[in-house]
């Protein structure tokens, strides 16, 4: 996801009843680690150890959203990043060993261009946690927290975060590409990404809608506009005024390494439901983005957000919640409560 994370996976119908059997029992032992991994997160984790963790993340949070509003976005596809990879355990923050032939996921190709701004903003909301709450607050639920607030500041829904993630030790770039959405996956490979984080059709859609902010460089989008599935002509599917737009940012060679446009075409600063209006009009940026309503099994959700943003909202919320779950492990060996999210331990 750009520059970008479920419960209820699609049911298959096997004619089978013995093949039916045999698939759930090799499930069974996921189903029920994620069901023991969610009951573990709680809103009040940390009442009594550091009361006042969610104003301290808001006030760095806010700061930030407002000196650089870009680290909204940077830091809610830093959270999704991070949770599709080995789960939400802030590994994606560790930086690389010196002299490791073994790179850490911030430094794989596909995070190559996850915003500074975004790690900037966890790194001084746990600094100033830790001179209220030291060693307490992993850097794991600091940024579950961050990303809500921004997806609050620029106008989306605020929901209650549940806590109690502990920080990864282990941090592989070779973990990465396998285990996040790409601009030209086709929708078949979006929903069996989602389905073996435990995330469904519908979550699949509305985690998408967090592409209502932020932008997209060039090289995720110019193949639509230049040489469409290898055809050498435009997708058919944008709009042509858009398609001329772009054109001009991004040449079909060179020049166009740190041009950006904005994933909502409309309303790119405002977390609003207009991202689904788009792609029924063919403003979409990303394909990944216009497949979602051309694909008869994904366009009905599509339509739907698409005319109520309070529908939107609500299941914005309860998708994050279930991300925000994805592979959460408390305590263990390969797990801390980092003092600095950065550290290669």
């Amino acid at each position: 996801m750009m520059s970008t994370s479920s419960s209820s996976s699609s049911c298959f119908l096997f004619v089978y009843t013995g093949l039916f059997i045999l698939v759930m029992i090799m499930m069974l032992p996921t189903l029920e680690s994620s069901k023991t991994y969610s009951e573990q997160l709680s809103v009040e984790y940390y009442n009594k150890t550091c009361p006042q963790l969610e104003e301290l993340v808001a006030s760095v949070a806010s700061q930030q959203f407002h000196e650089s509003p870009i680290s909204g976005p940077a830091t809610i596809r830093l959270f999704f990043h991070d949770c599709f990879v080995q789960g939400c355990d802030a590994s994606v923050l560790i930086l690389s060993k010196p002299g490791s032939s073994s790179l850490a996921e911030k430094d794989a190709q596909d995070n190559k261009d996850l915003a500074r701004v975004a790690f900037d903003s966890i790194e001084k909301a746990k600094c100033l946690i830790e001179t209220k709450c030291p060693g307490v607050v992993s850097c794991a639920d600091i940024l579950a927290i961050a990303a809500r607030d921004f997806v609050h500041l620029a106008g989306g829904p605020y929901y209650q975060v549940k806590k109690g993630r502990w920080d990864g030790k282990v941090s592989m770039a070779s973990k990465v590409s396998s285990n996040i959405p790409h601009a030209n996956s086709t929708v078949d490979d979006l929903l069996k990404l989602f389905a073996s984080k435990g995330l469904s059709l519908e979550d699949l859609v509305v985690l998408s809608g967090a592409h209502t902010i932020g932008f997209a460089h060039c090289e995720h989008f110019v193949n639509r506009l230049y040489n469409y599935k290898g055809t050498k002509k435009p997708d058919p599917s944008i709009d042509p005024r858009l398609l001329k737009a772009l054109c001009m940012m991004c040449p079909a060679s060179g020049g166009n390494t740190d041009v950006v446009a904005p994933l909502d075409v409309k309303t790119p600063f405002a977390f609003d439901h207009v991202y689904y209006r788009n792609s029924q009009v063919k403003m979409g940026l990303l394909a990944t983005d216009q497949e979602l309503f051309l694909d008869p099994r994904t366009r009905p959700v599509v339509v739907s957000l698409g005319k109520d943003k309070k529908k939107f909202f609500q299941a914005f919320s309860e998708a994050m919640d279930k991300m925000g779950s994805i592979g959460v492990k408390s305590g263990g060996k390969n797990m801390v409560i980092r003092r600095d999210c950065a550290q290669n331990v």
